[in-house]
């Protein structure tokens, strides 16, 4: 077993003795659970990298299966200079500590580095704001990053200081709250009039074959479910606009957007997801349609998240309110919607 010694960076040896609770595990595995700070996936690009020897000898397989008596010893190099560099962008700060840092973050922000976008992202404000404090947690081209919004989504995101509430945020996200206090709720405004005030969708999203740049609900894809409450309708004479609360039970690649337009009700300004688009925008009274026409993407917002602290256990929570350009869309719905009385 591990000893009780917290290895906060990579660079230090951690040398565990396998005994009969452990043989038979995963090489990967065994290590990524008494290390208790490098996530799997980290862990096992060290296994391949060569970091990991049991009994003195070099071991390259992951899935190496342990026996009783054996010695690891991982030597994890020390992190990597992310390849992203620090820019001085202005960040919303909704919270921060030595463990972690909660954003609002704006639309049209990229979160990390891609093809496309080398820079000006989240990553680098990041990097810039935290400093040397942030390199390599979680990986050099994505530090601090657990989970994504897309450019055009803005709202509230967490990201990790530290290899271990990284790896704890992390398990989080990919646990979907299922079993613990992670919470993501979505603001969006979509076309029409749902049945029903709640509702959920439980659909499979994957690839879209015929356009690279989209996801689509295929029997083939992975799970993904949605649940969406009604917030307030909206509507006059050949339009109807819905507020919606989503929350998701999976986390998926333009969720929301699929789901939504999947059930017949696609976000407002999502032209990507939204067929006849120009039709439904010319149907609207010109100065609402003006606004819809100047969003320039999906009318959909993360609101609020929640989730346990990685370090001291506490369930957090945090809300970011309509940014501006959503304010405005909801001003100008209420001030022609035809139908108080709903």
């Amino acid at each position: 077993m591990a000893d009780d010694t917290d290895f906060e960076v990579e660079g230090e040896p951690v040398e565990i003795s396998i005994d009969e609770t452990l043989a038979g595990g995963r090489l990967d595995a065994v290590l990524a659970k008494e290390h208790d700070v490098l996530s799997r996936s980290r862990i096992k690009e060290l296994i391949l990298g060569g970091a990991v020897s049991i009994d003195g000898k070099p071991v390259s397989q992951p899935n190496y299966r342990l026996k009783a008596g054996e010695t690891i010893v991982l030597q994890a190099p020390p992190p990597e200079d992310p390849e992203p560099q620090g820019e001085n962008i202005p960040l919303e700060i909704l919270y921060e500590d030595n463990h972690l840092i909660v954003i609002n973050k704006p639309v049209g922000m990229v979160v990390h580095p891609a093809p496309g976008s080398p820079n000006g992202t989240l990553v680098n404000a990041l990097i810039y704001h935290c400093g040397d404090s942030l390199k390599g947690i979680g990986g050099v081209k994505r530090p601090g990053i657990v989970h994504r919004l897309d450019k055009d989504t803005s709202g509230v995101m967490v990201a990790a200081k530290t290899e271990k509430a990284h790896k704890h945020l992390s398990a989080q996200f990919a646990d979907h709250g299922r079993t613990g206090p992670l919470h993501r709720a979505y603001i969006a405004f979509a076309w029409g009039t749902t049945q029903s005030g709640l509702g959920t969708v439980d659909a499979p999203l994957g690839r879209d074959p015929g356009n690279r740049l989209k996801q689509a609900v295929l029997k083939s894809g992975r799970g993904a479910i949605t649940h969406y409450a009604v917030e307030a309708r909206y509507g006059g004479e050949g339009w109807d606009v819905t507020r919606i609360q989503c929350q998701l039970e999976t986390g998926r690649t333009h969720q929301i957007r699929v789901h939504m337009a999947h059930i017949g009700h696609p976000l407002v300004a999502d032209q990507l997801y939204a067929p006849g688009y120009a039709t439904k925008v010319n149907r609207l009274p010109e100065e609402l349609a003006d606004i819809v026409r100047n969003l320039g993407r999906q009318a959909l917002h993360a609101a609020e998240l929640g989730f346990e602290h990685p370090a001291t256990g506490e369930e957090m929570m945090f809300d970011a309110e309509l940014p501006d350009d959503l304010a405005e869309l909801e001003e100008a719905l209420q001030v022609y919607d035809k139908a108080l009385a709903r």
